[in-house]
């Protein structure tokens, strides 16, 4: 990743700088003008001018003169109103507000004005090569590194979102005033927008009226994707790709995820009783829902510009699978013919001959605007007006009329568009409309609008059928399907948000990350085989690594809670079980009876259980825990975690869940166990985290565990905020750096890998600071493969 924090670039000139910091200035004062009169401006520009001038003799030396004039500005603060004091400080907040937007934007201008970076993956790779490291090994690294950055949000955080969008829209601006062809007009027209912004920024309320719930949280955490990440990383991957093609000669795998996203935000519910179960399954619900949503963007995109008809024959053989499978649905709907079988299909598909080379006069294209809105980068489709006509049409006694039938065979089926127009097949007539009354009509509308919930208009316009549009190119249809599975996916979970029952067959919608993948891939594929690799590589590409990265999910979702809780709740399961009380066993006795339960078959907790409404939480959670399972879900984080106990409760808790919940469902609970990640922040829990890692390792049935489901991973979180709390800063980074040497050493005892995860972030009392020099910071052997952070979101 770039990072130019210590970079020396005195030779570029902080002109334009100045320009942006008095261009805005000059805006705020004349929007001020207009908000609030003359005369508070004057009280306003007395004390701008008493504060600098303070600051100035300070600076300098002049202590007394400095004295006199705080004194002055202390007085005349204290003269005004309360109501005249909160617009003084809320101007002079917009000030800076805006002062730090212009910054910003400087040194965005300054990274592009430099054409060297001495931070660049590329500069970084012909380093490494240059120091001997091979190129074979060089790109075995770059595609087993595993980089996860988790969000989380904080109550420090008072930056409302509306706020934030408005100050990212200045910043466009200045980046558009930067232009050197910008005309006179263009310009006025620029700062018309950018004194928009600042009146709305003024009469916008700085602050929440209302504390945000978790899922306002997570939906902030969602935006962040949406507005940042989704763009940023298929740039970022590129130029990995583009450096690593050079150094060694070949690019980054599409599959290849060297950087991946979590959260904590609806999954944290350590001292945040407002996080629950549901909360836990409506987020992540609401983040495959937002995936879906951003995953139909993009295809609508693609298959704007994947117009071309010659394919591979595994693409063409794909395309007419679904044309067969269209055709069979339509006349399953209509009652003119049986369905066919998935058998059928397959061979019919192989016998299919290939696509036409050219369209028919009537198969109309979309027309494609620019969009001026400056939010997109993509352009919009506008569509033709069309005369066509549905299929379904029926006669007033309900039976199909005689014009529109077709024949039933798969012959005719391939015959009608063997070269590009019909031949010889049954001819649609468009022309008939059948008689109807109003009141059938309406109802057959109704019925029509009811069949096409979840799906736009443009699809239905530029969904490829059979006999009407038979050039229809052969990605189009085959993103036209993956675009209608997800409007079907995208439905089914809107279904699950509300509540209401899904009868849903599968097969119409995507489960997992490899069901979307694979028809993306193929698409790839036969670009790459008929010489078309450039598109390939553009835009197919980037959806391609989107979906690697983010998956069905975006982030996925961490759950934590802290680990008294889980004793809380075995405690009442064994009282409840007349098998004593755990919470005063001594540490062998619960790893005694942990094990033993762990090695059994049978759920430990009986449906029939009556237990206090916290413990009922804590295990509500592990059932949503296994019925989502680790394709939504993250690492189940330990915080408090002292002993190995605390650990083998919740693998204990979430073997239990997944027994119950796999029993009801008749089937396996989807994905893996989650990752149990102990999470160590006191002094004491730090200088006892190698200890517990050994006990844990030591048992045959953990490490055997860790080995078959974690592929030999053992993840251990450290705490940055509250060992500092707890020892100071000074203390709290010694301790951190010898626990993670004891843990290192532990692990590799007995041959298990360990992936660390750092919680540190956002302010620096919080761990906070450049990432690369964290990662230098930490002590040999401990940066592995993985590298885990937590990061609070700006």
């Amino acid at each position: 990743m770039t990072d130019t924090t210590d970079d020396i670039a005195e030779e570029i000139s902080f002109q334009s700088f100045d320009d942006d910091c008095k261009l805005l200035g000059n805006l705020l004062n004349d929007v001020l003008q207009r908000e609030v009169g003359s005369q508070f401006m004057e009280k306003l520009e007395r004390n701008r001018v008493l504060a600098q001038s303070a600051c100035n003799m300070r600076q300098a030396g002049i202590e007394d003169t400095a004295e006199l004039l705080e004194k002055q500005l202390i007085t005349e603060i204290s003269n005004m109103t309360l109501e005249e004091a909160l617009t003084l400080a809320r101007a002079f907040s917009h000030y800076l507000n805006l002062m730090g937007i212009a910054e910003t934007h400087h040194r965005v201008r300054k990274v592009r004005s430099v054409t060297h970076l001495s931070k660049s993956c590329d500069d970084i790779f012909s380093q490494l090569v240059q120091g001997g490291v091979s190129p074979d090994d060089l790109y075995s690294t770059v595609c087993n590194q595993e980089v996860e950055i988790v969000l989380t949000a904080h109550p420090t955080q008072i930056n409302r979102r509306t706020l934030q969008y408005k100050h990212i829209r200045i910043a466009h601006l200045l980046d558009y005033n930067d232009r050197p062809d910008l005309g006179h007009e263009d310009r006025e027209m620029l700062i018309e927008d950018l004194v928009r912004e600042i009146t709305s920024i003024w009469q916008t309320d700085e602050l929440r009226r209302h504390k945000p719930t978790p899922v306002d949280e997570a939906r902030a955490g969602l935006n962040i994707v949406e507005q940042s990440l989704w763009k940023a990383v298929p740039h970022y991957l590129r130029r990995v790709s583009n450096a690593l093609k050079k150094h060694t000669g070949k690019p980054l795998p599409l599959t290849c995820t060297p950087i991946k996203f979590g959260s904590w935000m609806g999954g944290d519910r350590d001292g945040n009783p407002n996080v629950t179960a549901k909360v836990t399954k409506d987020v992540s619900l609401l983040s495959r829902w937002m995936a879906i949503d951003l995953y139909i963007r993009e295809i609508d995109g693609l298959r704007f510009e994947l117009s071309m008809n010659q394919c591979s024959d595994r693409l063409s053989r794909l395309a007419h699978e679904i044309l067969e499978t269209e055709t069979s649905s339509h006349d399953r709907h209509d009652g003119r013919n049986q369905p066919f079988s998935r058998n059928q299909l397959k061979f019919h598909g192989h016998q299919a001959s290939s696509l036409p080379t050219q369209l028919p006069p009537r198969a109309d294209l979309p027309a494609c605007t620019d969009c001026n809105d400056g939010e997109s980068q993509y352009p919009k489709l506008e569509l033709p007006r069309t005369d066509y006509m549905p299929l379904s049409r029926k006669d007033g006694k309900g039976s199909l009329n005689s014009e529109t039938s077709f024949q039933n065979s798969s012959e005719n089926v391939s015959k009608s568009f063997s070269n590009g127009t019909p031949v010889n097949g049954p001819q649609l007539a468009t022309g008939h409309r059948g008689s109807f009354s109003s009141n059938q009509l309406l109802a057959q509308r109704k019925l029509f609008a009811e069949s096409q919930i979840g799906r736009s208009s443009f699809h239905k316009l530029l969904e490829p059928s059979l006999s009407e549009r038979p050039g229809i190119a052969p990605y189009r249809i085959v993103l036209g399907n993956v675009k209608e599975k997800l409007m079907k996916t995208r439905r089914r979970l809107e279904l699950f948000l509300e509540d209401l029952p899904c009868e849903c067959d599968p097969w119409d919608c995507y489960e997992t990350m490899d069901q979307l993948l694979e028809p993306l891939l193929i698409c790839y594929e036969s670009l790459q085989s008929c010489g078309a690799s450039v598109l390939a590589d553009g835009r197919l590409a980037d959806l391609i690594r989107r979906v690697a990265t983010f998956g069905m999910v975006l982030m996925k979702l961490d759950l934590r809670q802290e680990s008294g809780r889980h004793a809380e709740t075995l405690d009442a399961i064994t009282r409840y079980l007349d098998m004593g009380t755990y919470s005063e066993w001594d540490e062998e006795k619960k790893l005694e009876f942990l094990t033993r339960e762990l090695r059994g078959k049978r759920p430990l907790v009986p449906p029939s259980i009556e237990v206090a409404p916290d413990v009922k939480e804590v295990l509500d959670t592990f059932r949503v825990a296994a019925e989502l399972g680790s394709d939504s879900l993250g690492a189940y984080v330990i915080s408090m975690a002292s002993n190995a106990s605390d650990v083998l409760a919740v693998e204990l808790l979430q073997k239990d869940a997944r027994l119950a919940v796999s029993g009801e469902l008749g089937r396996p609970c989807p994905g893996r166990m989650l990752r149990v990640v102990p999470l160590f922040e006191t002094v004491k829990d730090l200088r006892g985290a190698g200890s517990v890692i050994r006990k844990l390792l030591s048992i045959d049935w953990y490490r055997e565990h860790v080995i078959k489901n974690h592929n030999g991973h053992q993840e251990v979180m450290v705490g940055y905020s509250d060992s500092g709390k707890d020892a100071g800063r000074f203390t709290a980074a010694w301790e951190l750096y010898k626990a993670q040497e004891d843990v290192v050493a532990a692990c590799n005892e007995f041959g298990i890998k360990v992936t660390l995860f750092h919680g540190r972030g956002g302010s620096i009392g919080r761990g906070g600071g450049p990432t690369y020099l964290a990662i230098q910071s930490q002590p040999p052997g401990s940066v592995m493969v993985v590298f885990h952070d937590k990061l609070v979101p700006a």
